[in-house]
């Protein structure tokens, strides 16, 4: 590592109780000269595939450092630790600490331009009598972390794994089809609804290029499968709800619902300084169907 390593931590501790702070007196113990930046701690409780997200979104932007990532419901079970080495592509980050659920390959094979060199099984804490196996970011993550900090190799962490043993998430849903009037559709996941009230589809910009999604003019949106027995209800989203296509947030005009495409390369549905996921009803998870 550098003379001054950086740790990018990322959890859904939130800021209210003091985790995030011991975590940070870990590693100032542990490793005093680095730099700590505090990605986001206000994942969703328990939701893994929230924080998943997140870091794939973050790690384009990171510099060199280590990733450290906690977002883990399976704590204190047979849930492993890991640490994951890839060959940063552009000269981001190089190391991803966090529970092996799924939380960090994505955004680890990002930065490694599609590949994780090396993974690591850390080594399990030591039973203690003094206190329960329920806060692995200050027991074992933050710790491992700090070793790394130090110039650790990987191996002194624990056992090695074959990557393709890895827990992975499920891709977001995007699929291309006809709806029952003919017209083209494109059904996408809902990955993320920020605090603005955007609404961000698994679909990007390519996806939606390649199903002939209209640039300009208007496209229908609607819960899928409304006219569906297993369906979302229908008053999730109104029936016949549009959205005009849009290159920015301001050429819509104040509540008027737009498809642009968003700083991450997605598309997303938005409101003009309003909240598109309020008037849709829509939260991360649901799938919504584009009509053309």
């Amino acid at each position: 590592m550098s003379s001054r390593p950086t740790v990018f931590f990322l959890s859904d501790y939130g800021t209210q109780d003091e985790f995030v702070g011991v975590v940070h007196a870990v590693l100032a113990a542990g490793a005093p000269e680095a730099a700590v930046i505090d990605l986001t701690h206000q994942i969703p409780p328990f939701d893994v595939r929230a924080g998943a997200h997140a870091l794939v979104r973050a790690v384009p932007h990171l510099a060199a450092g280590i990733v450290l990532a906690v977002v883990d419901p399976g704590v204190g079970t047979v849930r492993r630790g890991l640490c994951l080495r890839v060959d940063a592509v552009s000269g981001g980050p190089a190391l991803f600490v966090g529970p092996d659920n799924g939380l960090l390959v994505g955004a680890a094979e990002w930065a490694g331009g599609g590949a994780i060199a090396e993974a690591v099984v850390l080594d399990p804490l030591p039973p203690s009598r003094e206190w329960g196996d329920t806060f692995d970011g200050r027991d074992l993550f933050a710790p491992a972390v700090a070793r790394l900090c130090q110039g650790a190799d990987l191996g002194t962490l624990g056992q090695p794994v074959e990557a393709h043993a890895l827990v992975r998430l499920f891709a977001g849903v995007v699929e291309q089809g006809r709806d029952h009037d003919g017209r083209r559709s494109l059904r996408c996941e809902v990955t993320w609804v920020d605090r603005f009230g955007n609404v961000q589809l698994a679909a990007t910009g390519a996806d939606g290029r390649a199903a002939g999604l209209p640039q300009r003019g208007v496209v229908e949106v609607s819960a899928f499968g409304s006219d569906n027995a297993v369906a979302l209800p229908g008053a999730l989203v109104p029936e016949g709800t549009t959205v005009r296509c849009v290159d920015a947030f301001a050429d819509l005009a104040h509540g008027e619902l737009g498809l642009l495409l968003d700083a991450n390369g997605h598309l997303a549905v938005v409101a003009g300084e309003a909240s598109a996921a309020h008037w849709l009803n829509v939260t991360a998870g649901e799938l919504l169907v584009l009509s053309w």
